[in-house]
Formats: structure tokens, sequence, C-alpha cells
């Protein structure tokens, strides 16, 4: 920090930006993942955090580019939390594949909020369908790299893509109520196709 940065209340100005930028994310996530993502508004979500609009549009240019950086902001958590599931379980196919899941569903199932948005928000929302597509490699990449790489690389990207869809869909149906088992048997399945999925490329 720079020795002439101006404090007040003990806290720099670029930290009270932050700090009201993470209060509008908070705020998105509670919007967007709990009711129609129509009623998603600059009003709405000034409302919700208790400041102004000034401040919103101190972060955000507008209110499509709020609810991406919304949706980027619970992508980033979801990544960070499959990426350290992977990284801290023994190095075998099941165990990966079971921390990967387990992360992942603890995500979006603790907080339900956050799954409505990963998975839901960018069906019904026009900002965000096709920005969600383009963030679906950046997960098949993190599948990809666990399958097997005795086939072609090619081989490898395809079911990683059709792995990643299918469970996504998986989820879209738990969050949706359509899926009717216990949050045990869905990770079980899971755990099985990604398994499965590997077994084609031993």
């Amino acid at each position: 920090m720079s020795g002439t940065e101006r404090t007040w209340a003990g806290t720099t100005l670029a930290d009270r930006k932050a700090a009201r930028r993470r209060r509008f994310l908070d705020v998105g996530v509670q919007l967007l993942g709990t009711g129609d993502s129509g009623a998603v508004s600059v009003r709405a979500a000034c409302r919700q955090a208790k400041l102004t609009e000034r401040y919103f549009y101190e972060n955000f240019a507008d209110r499509d580019e709020f609810i991406l950086a919304v949706y980027d902001d619970v992508v980033g958590q979801a990544h960070h939390a499959l990426v350290a599931a992977v990284t801290s379980a023994e190095p075998t196919p099941a165990t990966r594949a079971e921390a990967a899941v387990t992360a992942f569903v603890t995500l979006i199932l603790d907080d339900p909020r956050k799954g409505r948005v990963l998975l839901l928000a960018p069906l019904a929302d026009p900002a965000l369908s096709r920005y969600g597509s383009q963030r679906l490699p950046m997960f098949a990449e993190l599948v990809r790299e666990q399958l097997s790489d005795r086939v072609d690389e090619r081989d490898r990207a395809m079911t990683a893509t059709a792995l990643v869809g299918g469970l996504a869909n998986l989820f879209i149906g738990y969050l949706a109520g359509t899926l009717d088992v216990s949050r045990q048997r869905l990770i079980a399945h899971c755990v099985r196709l990604v398994l499965g999925a590997n077994a084609l490329h031993s």
C-alpha cells in the first residue's frame, strides 16, 4: 500500500471499494440464485446492498455486466474448490474423482443459490446464455487432465466435454427438484460416471 494513501476509520479507499464490490456480488448471488433473473435490476441490487447507484456504477457498467460478474465470481469459487480437492486427494482416479465430485456438490448444495447461479441462471438469462457456455471448457479441461493419456488427445477432450455436459444436467435436475435422490447417491453416481469415462481410455 502506498504510504500516501489516505485512510478513514482504519481502511483505505481501495479497501472500501473492494468491500462495496463484494457486497454487490453477494447480493447478486441472493437475487440471481433465489428468484427470476428478470427481477435482477440495478435498483434491486442497490436496495439489497444498501448502497446508492453511484457505488453500483463505480463497479459495473450496467445490469448485464453486474450479472456476468456475479456469475464469474461463483465460477471462480467452483473452479478453486475443484482444483483444491483434486490437488489434495490421493493420486488415484477413484479418490480424485470422489474428492472433485464431493467438493462441487458441496458447493452447489450447501448454498443452492450458487448452484442456481452456476447452472440454472445461464438457461434463463440472455446475458448469461452465451457467456456460460464459454466457461464450460474450463471445467472440461479439469476433467480431461484426470483422464488416461494413453489415447488420442482429441478423444480425451471429447470425452471430457461430454462428461461435463452430462454431470451438469444431473446437477440441474437435482437443483430443479426433478431428480429425487439423496446427496450421497448423487455423488456416488457421478463418481461412477467419471471413473467409467476414465476406463474408456485405460
